[in-house]
């Protein structure tokens, strides 16, 4: 458990926790939330919790459907040189950036924003907006895991026979490619498009919800409130499980995976360097990309889930812990997953590149195609589908948890007076976010599914993220966020991450963003093109998160007074006191200690100019 005085080994300085240890005639010294007065702010029991809690949100089913084929795809091998090159100059600085500012404001996206630079907190509910359409579709992919998992409970599996109501005549168990005609499909394709999905034939034939996959959707629900419905209370206990299990999994699917045929070929498949693909722009683009969506940047679970740490949590070893286990879980799936790819390559007398994909393809059609060819293959198929619905739900809670901090923070009077409780605005969020995901589990429910999939998340998520760090960044200040660190932590951060916030991350989310706008394409789920209506639904879909800048921009201007030059100047300043460079000579501190040297604050080392405190817009670059 976190203590409330934090003593860094080998140094005598204290470093104090504002929240508590301020007097009422001392100047600001930390964060203020907006709760009501006496009413303290949850913080997790312990610092495991947090951990689990933030490992669960960056690891999930993108480190094992996504990365894999990704990384085969853009140079194998090669591809790692991007990615942690990405990693290093995007994904850990960025990573830090969040975790700080939440630590820090003890507030949501939209509070921690709004202190920041009141003129951008659009960003912070942009981030909110993107998480909550973000959470009604992606309890679906949890509804089909534990869909599969309870018809695994089968011997053999209904993937892997065709005598089924739903099988075809195409329908083929026989696995050589050779022998096979050009409609001949797997039963395991056939379960998942014609019995679990019962696809249509377009956006245009929406069809109802499935009486089966609406009560495995509800069910889905359920267990994420039980999860959440506590707050950190709640969730801090449930992650001890569902953070650690789907690795014993993944390891057991890694051992039995190497020892299949075929294995060693899947895995120099997956590893084998194509160096001329490092040339391109694309795969240094998928880089940053991966690292970006994977650990989770401008969804607000980080923020949302650092503002319940206590003020002197070291949040610079809490980033790098996170971002390496992020990076070997992908690393660890990869190995794992082609070395099953390797296997169903050897079975079907073809080649490794013919069988790999990504996506719910992998998870749903050919993975469990493999797994129906093994030995003992229920209890196989019982531990990948529960590996699957863990990684889902650590990321779902901890995606909806932003969604009730933020509604929580800006709005508990209202909430304490007609709600009572807490419990009961989880459940209402729950049940809102159910009743807007069913569309998703209608028979052309799998078009809308990829619609809001595509346009909620990659078209508008580098926008907002651009802006997050231009406010932070930019118009806060690199300069003055360290501060902030050195103030929670008595740590300066390295100077090479100053020069990450105030430079390389700002100018590679603007390089993405533009080379993704560059090179858009709309729109399509295999080869199935949507008409134009369905692609008006998606940039409307898109355009939820991206007014909120404006409006939020608006919000913040008629707060101020005077002409809009002057609420100009009012709604870029931040609304935290800045106490310029920290010391422990501060009569509220202990004396440093006679032997101890102070470093110079990054006033004098980074190379950045400093701005006197009562700056109208402090530390701006712009």
């Amino acid at each position: 458990m976190l203590s409330s005085v934090w003593t860094q080994p080998g140094r005598d300085a204290r470093v104090g926790d504002p929240m508590l240890d301020r007097d009422e005639s001392d100047e600001h010294r930390g964060p203020v939330h907006d709760l009501e007065p006496g009413e303290p702010r949850d913080q997790w029991a312990r610092k495991a919790e947090f951990l689990l809690a933030m490992v669960g949100y960056a690891v999930g089913l993108g480190n094992v459907w996504r990365f894999p084929y990704l990384c085969y795809k853009s140079g194998g091998g090669a591809f790692l040189i991007p990615y942690f090159i990405m990693l290093f100059v995007c994904g850990i600085p960025l990573l830090y950036m969040e975790l700080a500012v939440g630590q820090y404001t003890q507030q949501g996206p939209v509070g921690a924003l709004g202190k920041i630079c009141p003129l951008l907190k659009g960003a912070g509910l942009a981030t909110v907006m993107i998480t909550f359409l973000f959470s009604t579709y992606y309890n679906v992919i949890i509804t089909w895991a534990l869909y599969y998992l309870f018809n695994s409970f089968q011997d053999p599996l209904p993937w892997a026979r065709c005598d089924n109501s739903w099988n075809t005549e195409n329908c083929t168990t026989g696995l050589n490619r050779s022998l096979l005609h050009n409609d001949s499909t797997s039963p395991s394709n056939e379960f998942f498009y014609r019995n679990v999905l019962e696809i249509s034939s377009g956006i245009d034939d929406f069809g109802a919800p499935q009486w089966d996959l609406s009560l495995t959707l509800l069910l889905a629900w359920i267990i994420v409130y039980l999860c959440i419905f506590k707050g950190v209370k709640s969730t801090g206990k449930v992650v001890y499980f569902t953070a650690t299990f789907p690795y014993i999994v993944l390891i057991a699917l890694l051992i039995r995976g190497v020892t299949l045929d075929g294995a060693v070929d899947g895995i120099l498949f997956f590893i084998e360097p194509k160096w001329h693909l490092l040339g391109t722009a694309e795969v240094w683009i998928n880089a940053a990309a991966q690292n970006f969506g994977s650990i989770g940047i401008a969804f607000g679970g980080c923020i949302t889930l650092s503002s319940y740490n206590k003020f002197d949590n070291n949040v610079f070893k809490d980033t790098l812990l996170i971002a390496c286990i992020n990076s070997a879980t992908s690393l660890l799936a990869g190995f794992a997953i082609f070395s099953i790819m390797g296997y169903m390559a050897f079975l079907q007398n073809t080649t490794v590149e013919e069988v790999a994909t990504q996506g719910p393809g992998l998870a749903f059609v050919v993975y469990p195609q493999a797994i129906a060819t093994m030995p003992v293959s229920p209890l196989w198929a019982i531990l990948f589908f529960s590996m699957l619905l863990l990684l889902g739900i650590d990321s779902q809670f901890c995606t909806v948890e932003v969604i009730i901090t933020t509604l929580y923070d800006h709005f508990h009077p209202l909430i304490r007076k007609y709600l009572k409780r807490k419990e009961v605005l989880v459940l209402i969020v729950c049940c809102m976010s159910y009743l807007l995901g069913l569309p998703n589990i209608t028979q052309g429910g799998i078009y809308f599914f990829q619609l809001i999939d595509f346009y909620a998340s990659a078209i508008s998520l580098m926008i907002i993220a651009f802006f997050e760090v231009v406010a932070i960044s930019w118009i806060y200040g690199a300069n003055r966020l360290a501060r902030n660190v050195e103030e929670m932590t008595g740590n300066k951060p390295w100077l090479y991450f100053i020069v990450c916030w105030y430079g390389l991350s700002p100018m590679l989310i603007g390089g993405i963003m533009v080379f993704g706008f560059i090179q858009y394409t709309p729109v399509r789920y295999g080869s199935y093109y949507y008409p134009g209506w369905g692609q008006g639904i998606g940039w409307a879909i898109a355009s939820l998160s991206i007014i909120c800048l404006p409006i939020g921009a608006i919000h913040a201007l008629m707060k101020e007074k005077g002409g809009f030059v002057q609420r100009l100047r009012n709604a870029l300043k931040s609304k935290i006191p800045d106490r310029g460079s920290l010391t422990f000579e501060d009569e509220s501190y202990p004396k440093k200690h006679p032997n101890q040297t102070l470093l110079p604050s990054y006033d004098k080392i980074s190379g950045f100019p400093s701005v006197a405190p009562h700056s109208m817009v402090q530390e701006s670059t712009l």
